[in-house]
C-alpha cells in the first residue's frame, strides 16, 4: 500500500499499537507541502517509561532465546521488506524526497541488513586462548548489554534504523526507538514487519517524538546503551548525558567529505561519481560529497564537464520516474541551505553551475534546492568547513596530488572520502594519508556495505563502528571465562 490518505502516527510499546497523547505531529510531502502524508498525537515522557519497562522485562526472556531463533524472526522480516519495496520506497519517496528509484533500493538495502544479522547465528560466537596452567581453557564469550535507546535520523527513515536495530535485537538485546519526527511513515512500516513476524512483546519499541522524547530514553536509568545518527551538536549533548551515567554511547556524526579528482583520472568516471556522490537523495546523506578537490592539470576540462552536467539535471517530483534530484526534507532545511549559499558568495565563491527547479505549478511550494557548485580560491568560507546536508558542492584546485590530499584533510571531519586516479601508488598514498572511516578509490564518497564496518574518523564519530562485525562491540560486552575442571572422578 502507498500513501493515497493521510496515515494516523501510533506508538509500539510492550507488543501494542497505542495513540500518543502528546503534542500534535504532522509529516508532509516535501515536493508537495500541502499533502500531509501521516499526523498524530507524539509520545509522552510516561509512554517513554512504559516502553522502558517492557523493554527491561521482555529483556532477558529475548537474550535467552537461542541466537538463531532470533535470526529466524529478521529473515522472515526482511521478506516482509523485500515484498513491499515498491509501494514502501514509494511511501519514503514522498515522506522524504528522495527519489523513487532511490526509495526502493533504500527498503531493500533494509531487508539486506535484516538478512545479513539474521544469518549471525552461523558465524563464530566467541573465542578460546590457550591458558599458561595445566587442565584449564580460557573462553571469551558475549552478552548483550541490555536496553538499547535508539535515535535515528530523517535521511535514511529505514536503512539507518535497519542496521542499528538488526544487530542491537541478534544480540540478544531490547530495543526503544525514537525515529526523526519528520519521517514516522518508514519508521511505522519497519516497526510494523518487525512485529508481524512474531517478536516478543517489550523487544521492540516505537516511539514517534520530538527531543524531548529523545532526552527521556538518554536519560533514562533503565537505558543501558544508546546508539545515534545525526547532527554532530545533538551526538555530543547525548555522548555527554551518557558519560555521566556511565551508559555507552555509538554515534555517527557529521561529514564534510571530500572527492579529490588527480591529473591522471578517468575524467567521465569522476564526473558521474562526484555527481551521484553529491547530489544523489538531494546532497542529504553523511557521506555525501561536499567537498571537491581537482588538481590543476585537469581542473578546466573537468569542471566544465561537470558544471554541464549539473544544469541538466531534473529536479522535480521524486515519485516522477525520470527526476534525478528531489526535494530537501523540510523548510527549515531549505532556508538553511539556501543561507548558506548566499553566505558563501559573500565570502567570495564563484558559482560555477546551477540546476533548474520547479518554478511554478503543483511544485512550486515545494522544497527545492538548485543542484549547486561553487568554486573558492584560497579565502576561508564556512562552505568549505560546515556541513550544509543539502546539493552544494564546494570545489578548491591544487598543484598536486600532496596539496590535494591535504586539502581533504583540512576539516575536523573525517568521515568519507573518494580519490580518482589511475595510479595505484597515488591511491597508496591516500590510503596512508587520507585520515577517513571510509575511503572510495575510483567511486563516490557516499555507499556502506552491511558486512564491513562503517563510522568516521576525527570528529565524525564516537564509540564502536557500526555494522558489519564491528557492530557486536557495541552491542555486546565480553566475559573472559577461565574454564577449569576439579580432579578427576574414581
Amino acid at each position: 500500500m502507498t500513501v493515497s490518505t493521510t496515515i494516523s502516527l501510533q506508538h509500539l510499546v510492550d507488543g501494542l499499537w497505542i495513540s500518543g497523547s502528546g503534542e500534535e505531529l504532522r509529516s508532509v510531502n516535501p515536493a508537495r507541502p500541502r499533502i500531509i502524508v501521516a499526523q498524530g498525537g507524539s509520545a509522552t515522557h510516561a509512554d517513554v517509561d512504559t516502553a522502558v519497562a517492557a523493554a527491561a522485562r521482555a529483556q532477558a526472556g529475548w537474550a535467552a532465546t537461542p541466537m538463531r531463533q532470533r535470526g529466524v524472526l529478521l529473515l522472515a522480516a526482511a521478506d516482509v521488506l523485500e515484498r513491499n519495496a515498491d509501494g514502501w520506497g514509494l511511501d519514503l519517496a514522498a515522506e522524504e524526497g528522495k527519489t523513487k528509484a532511490e526509495g526502493v533500493a533504500e527498503v531493500r538495502r533494509a531487508a539486506q541488513i535484516l538478512r545479513y544479522y539474521g544469518n549471525e547465528g552461523d558465524r563464530q560466537s566467541g573465542e578460546i586462548y590457550a591458558s599458561p596452567r595445566a587442565g584449564e581453557q580460557i573462553l571469551v564469550t558475549r552478552k548483550a548489554v541490555g536496553v538499547v535507546g535508539v535515535i535515528t535520523p530523517f535521511n535514511f527513515p529505514i536503512a539507518i534504523p535497519a542496521w542499528k536495530i538488526a544487530p542491537a535485537l541478534i544480540y540478544g538485546n531490547t530495543v526503544v526507538w525514537k525515529p526523526a519526527s519528520t519521517v514516522p511513515l518508514l519508521a511505522l512500516r519497519l516497526a510494523a514487519a518487525l512485529n508481524s513476524v512474531g517478536l516478543p512483546s517489550g523487544v521492540l519499541n516505537l516511539l514517534i517524538g520530538g527531543t524531548s522524547v529523545g532526552d527521556r530514553i538518554v536519560n533514562h536509568p533503565a537505558v543501558d546503551a544508546i546508539t545515534f545518527t545525526g547532527s554532530t551538536g545533538i551526538g555530543r549533548r547525548i555522548a555527554a548525558t551518557a558519560a555521566a551515567r556511565g551508559v555507552p554511547v555509538q554515534a555517527e556524526l557529521g561529514g564534510k567529505n571530500a572527492a579529490v579528482v588527480l591529473d591522471d583520472a578517468d575524467i567521465d568516471l569522476a564526473v558521474e561519481q562526484v555527481m551521484l556522490g553529491a547530489f544523489r537523495s538531494s546532497g542529504q546523506k553523511c557521506t555525501a560529497t561536499s567537498r571537491l578537490i581537482v588538481t590543476d592539470g585537469i581542473a578546466d576540462t573537468f569542471l566544465r564537464t561537470l558544471a554541464e552536467r549539473v544544469s541538466a539535471l531534473k529536479v522535480g517530483d521524486p515519485a516522477e520516474e525520470d527526476t534525478e534530484l528531489g526535494p530537501v526534507v523540510s523548510d527549515a532545511a531549505q532556508r538553511m541551505i539556501s543561507a548558506g549559499i548566499e553566505r558563501a558568495i559573500g565570502q567570495g565563491a564563484t558559482t560555477l553551475a546551477v540546476g533548474q527547479t520547479p518554478a511554478q505549478g503543483p511544485l512550486a511550494d515545494g522544497y527545492f534546492i538548485s543542484p549547486t557548485v561553487m568554486e573558492l580560491g584560497n579565502q576561508p568560507a564556512d562552505i568549505w568547513t560546515e556541513e550544509l546536508f543539502g546539493p552544494v558542492l564546494a570545489v578548491r584546485r591544487a598543484p598536486g596530488a600532496a596539496e590535494a590530499f591535504a586539502l581533504a584533510n583540512d576539516n575536523e571531519f573525517g568521515l568519507s572520502a573518494a580519490v580518482f586516479t589511475q595510479d595505484v601508488t597515488r591511491a597508496l598514498e591516500a590510503v596512508e594519508q587520507i585520515d577517513v572511516g571510509v575511503l572510495h578509490i575510483n567511486s563516490e564518497s557516499a555507499g556502506a556495505d552491511p558486512h564491513v564496518p562503517f563510522g568516521g574518523a576525527k570528529k565524525s564519530g564516537l564509540g564502536p563502528k557500526e555494522q558489519g562485525g564491528a557492530a557486536r562491540e557495541f552491542y555486546t560486552h565480553t566475559t573472559t571465562v577461565y574454564l577449569r575442571g576439579g580432579a578427576p572422578r574414581s
